[in-house]
């Protein structure tokens, strides 16, 4: 390229800059009280979140957590009905899990509420309460999933008892609660009179949890679902 015309390429470049910056100018000088609104806002937003976590949940969080640990050694005694109501001085988990929903110890107590209830024969509040714990902890959530199962086992219903036992071990690969459950479907399938159901759920413990309690008897299972399968 010459350099005249490598000069009036570079000319053409800084033109075209130059309008675009120019256009820049122009837009922020014509929209300067929206874009500061939005600026505004933006900082009271963010502003407001980091005092909502600083001055409200935090605090909270510590609150709830001095609050369900009187429950949590009711619950370790079998003292279920103090666990669950409280002893009059200090909460019981339906009153941690109401007055500090949305934090961790709330959270958890919906667990700790749902499987007092389950012990203590309160079937429908057992699946009300665990329903409403969520956890990324796998044995905790396969547990309360499960739980579930246990209580509509309970009340008699056998269909809906095996969709949770399913959703309690669909795709998870803890050695210690999963072949529990994955019997406990295999039983309820049997019931049914769903063997082939049942014997994939025996064949899993067998093939992903060799190690486990449950397989330790499997192949008698197995053998007994595929028997009738093929009837």
């Amino acid at each position: 390229m010459s350099k005249q015309k490598k000069d009036h390429s570079e000319e053409e470049v800084l033109v075209d800059v130059g309008q675009s910056l120019s256009k820049a100018e122009h837009f922020f000088e014509e929209n300067r009280k929206s874009i500061t609104f939005i600026a505004v806002a933006l900082f009271v937003i963010v502003g407001g979140y980091f005092a909502y976590l600083h001055l409200y949940q935090n605090p909270r969080e510590v609150e709830a957590q001095d609050s369900i640990f009187s429950a949590q050694n009711y619950f370790e005694q079998d003292s279920l009905r103090l666990a669950l109501n409280g002893d009059g001085q200090n909460y019981g988990f339906i009153d941690v899990a109401e007055e500090y929903s949305g934090t961790k110890a709330g959270n958890l107590a919906n667990y700790y509420a749902g499987i007092s209830y389950l012990n203590s024969g309160d079937y429908k509040n057992a699946i009300e309460y665990l329903d409403r714990f969520d956890s990324d902890d796998e044995i905790l959530s396969v547990i309360a999933t499960g739980a579930i199962g246990d209580a509509f086992v309970e009340l008699n219903q056998p269909k809906e008892a095996l969709d949770y036992y399913e959703r309690a071990t669909s795709g998870e690969s803890n050695e210690f609660v999963v072949p529990f459950y994955l019997k406990k479907a295999g039983l309820i399938a049997e019931e049914q009179g769903d063997f082939k159901k049942a014997a994939k759920f025996y064949n899993r413990i067998k093939k992903d949890f060799s190690n486990s309690q449950e397989a330790s008897d499997i192949d008698k299972f197995i053998a007994r679902a595929e028997t009738k399968m093929n009837k």
